[in-house]
C-alpha cells in the first residue's frame, strides 16, 4: 500500500484526516509563508499547499496531503483584501472577532495531493463563508477566554464554543472550515485508486 503522509504539524488536521480511518504519518513542512507582492489570498493558499507537498516531498515518497488557509473580509479574489491569519495573541484576536462581528467572512482553504512516485499533483481551494453575529466586547473576551484560539485563523474553533460567534455557514464542507476539506480530499484519493469505502488501493 503506498504511504499517506500529511504535511501538517495541525493537531486539528490530524483529528480530520483520522476519521477517514487510513494510516498516515505527518511530517511538519518548512516554508516560508510569506504573500508575494500583487498575490490574492486564493493565490497564496494555492501556491502554499503546492510548496508544502513539494517540501515534504523531497525527504519522503508516497502520497501527501498538504493544506493552507487563510480567511478574509472580502472574497479573496483581489490582491488587497485584508487577510485574518492567526492571531498569536489576546490583543490580535479580540482585533480580529471585532472586526468579523457582523461582517461574512471568507475562509479559503488550499488542498493539494501529491503522488511522489508518478509526480501528479493535483490541488483545489475551497470557500466556506460565516456570517458573525454582532459581538459584544464582553461576549468576546468571554470567548477567548474560554478557548484561546490564538494559533487558529480567524481567532475562533468552529468544532466547539466558536460556533456560538456564528449566525449562519454556508459552504460546500465544514470541514474546510476546521482545515482540512476532507469531501475534496475523498474524490482526490479517488483519482489515485484509493477508495475508503471499499478499501480498495492500487
Amino acid at each position: 500500500m503506498v504511504s499517506l503522509i500529511l504535511a501538517s504539524s495541525s493537531p486539528f488536521r490530524k483529528v480530520l484526516l483520522a476519521k477517514l480511518g487510513l494510516v498516515f504519518e505527518t511530517y511538519s513542512p518548512n516554508i516560508d509563508e510569506s504573500r508575494k507582492e500583487s498575490e490574492t489570498p486564493e493565490q497564496l493558499v494555492y501556491r502554499l499547499a503546492q510548496e508544502k507537498a513539494q517540501e515534504i516531498a523531497k525527504t519522503h515518497n508516497g502520497l501527501i496531503i498538504a493544506c493552507d488557509q487563510v480567511a478574509t473580509l472580502n472574497n479573496g479574489f483581489n490582491a488587497d483584501d485584508k487577510i485574518l491569519t492567526k492571531p498569536k495573541n489576546h490583543e490580535n484576536a479580540i482585533k480580529q472577532l471585532q472586526q468579523s462581528s457582523g461582517n461574512t467572512v471568507t475562509f479559503l482553504t488550499s488542498l493539494t495531493l501529491l503522488n511522489t512516485n508518478t509526480n501528479n499533483i493535483q490541488t483545489k481551494v475551497e470557500r466556506f463563508k460565516v456570517v458573525f453575529k454582532n459581538l459584544s466586547i464582553e461576549q468576546i473576551e468571554h470567548y477567548l477566554k474560554k478557548e484561546t484560539p490564538y494559533n487558529c485563523t480567524g481567532s475562533f474553533k468552529s468544532e466547539s464554543l466558536g460556533i456560538g460567534l456564528f449566525k449562519r455557514m454556508m459552504g460546500d464542507d465544514p470541514n474546510s472550515l476546521v482545515g482540512l476539506p476532507l469531501i475534496q480530499l475523498i474524490t482526490m484519493l479517488e483519482n489515485e485508486g484509493i477508495d475508503i469505502l471499499t478499501d480498495k488501493n492500487s
